[in-house]
C-alpha cells in the first residue's frame, strides 16, 4: 500500500502534475495541501476519470486539504474536533483499514508573533486528539506539510530562520511521536540534505537550500510494515512547480495479517 503526500500549492495550476504523478506512481492514498480553493471548484471529475475517490475540505485562496484514494475514503472527519477554526487544515479517512490524517500544519511566520502560538495552540489539539484516533484505530498515518523541520539535519546548515526549527516547534513534533508515532523516513539510510520544501526564490532548489517539513507518521502497529520512504524530488524540476516534492511512504499490510494468524 502506498501513501503519499504533497503540499500543491494550488491545485488548479499543479492539477496537470497531480495527474501524471498520479499516473506514474499509482498510490492507494495521496493527501493534497494547499488545495487554495472552494469545494465548489475542486476537480472531481478529472480525479475520478484517473481512479481516484475525493474527500476534501477547501476554502478560497488559502490552505484547503484532500485525500484522493483508489478505494473508497469511510468515515470522513472535517477538522480537529472541539478546536474551533476557520481554516480549512485537517481531514481524516479510513481507507482500506487504515485511517488517514491529513493535516496542513500552520506556517507561524515567525516566533513569538500571534500566527506561532496559534500554530502551537494548533499542534497541541492536534495532538490531544491524535491521542483519541490512536486508541481507536491501530492502524494511523498522519501525513502532510508539518512545516517543522525536528532535527538539524532536516534542515540546510546555512538556515537562519527560526520558524520551522525553533525549540517549541521541535518539541510540538517530539511530542506527537511520544505517541507513539514513528517518522518513516527516518527507519531508512537517507542521503544527507534530503529535504521536501525548496524556496522559489534565489535559487534556493538548485543550491538544495531547503527543508524537510513534509512528513509521513505511522502508528507502531504499522511500523513494521514499512519498507520504504522516500522523497520523489522530479515534480520539483517541472516547469510552473510547487515549492514542495512528494512524500512516499510503501507498507506490506500482507506481512501483519500473516503475524496476526502466526505470531510465532
Amino acid at each position: 500500500m502506498k501513501i503519499a503526500t504533497w503540499n500543491v500549492n494550488s491545485l488548479k495550476v499543479r492539477l496537470p502534475h497531480v495527474l501524471d504523478w498520479l499516473a506514474t506512481n499509482r498510490p492507494a492514498v495521496l493527501c493534497l495541501q494547499e488545495l487554495k480553493m472552494e469545494d465548489k471548484g475542486f476537480p472531481v471529475t478529472d480525479l475520478e476519470a484517473a481512479g481516484y475517490r475525493c474527500a476534501y475540505s477547501g476554502q478560497k485562496t488559502y490552505n484547503g486539504v484532500a485525500i484522493l484514494s483508489r478505494s473508497a475514503p469511510r468515515d470522513i472527519n472535517v477538522g480537529i474536533p472541539g478546536f474551533d477554526d476557520e481554516q480549512k487544515r485537517v481531514l481524516a479517512a479510513t481507507v482500506d483499514g487504515v485511517r488517514i490524517v491529513c493535516a496542513y500544519f500552520p506556517n507561524g511566520q515567525a516566533v513569538g508573533s500571534e500566527k506561532f502560538e496559534y500554530k502551537l495552540r494548533w499542534l497541541a489539539a492536534l495532538t490531544e486528539w491524535l491521542r483519541t484516533e490512536l486508541s481507536a484505530h491501530e492502524k494511523l498515518v498522519l501525513t502532510g506539510d508539518f512545516n517543522i523541520a525536528p532535527e538539524d539535519r532536516d534542515a540546510h546548515p546555512q538556515w537562519a530562520d527560526d520558524i520551522h526549527v525553533s525549540p517549541p516547534e521541535r518539541a510540538a513534533f517530539a511530542a506527537l511521536t511520544a505517541l507513539g508515532l514513528c517518522d518513516a523516513f527516518r527507519l531508512f539510510p537517507q542521503d544527507e540534505g534530503s529535504y521536501s520544501w525548496w524556496d522559489y526564490r534565489m535559487g534556493a532548489f538548485r543550491r538544495n537550500f531547503g527543508l524537510r517539513i513534509d512528513h509521513i507518521l505511522v502508528s507502531p502497529a504499522l511500523r513494521d510494515a514499512c519498507f520504504a520512504c522516500s522523497i520523489d524530488k522530479a515534480p520539483r524540476k517541472l516547469e510552473r512547480p510547487s515549492d514542495h516534492a512528494p512524500v512516499m511512504v510503501e507498507l506490506d499490510l500482507q506481512c501483519l495479517r500473516a503475524a496476526a494468524e502466526d505470531p510465532l
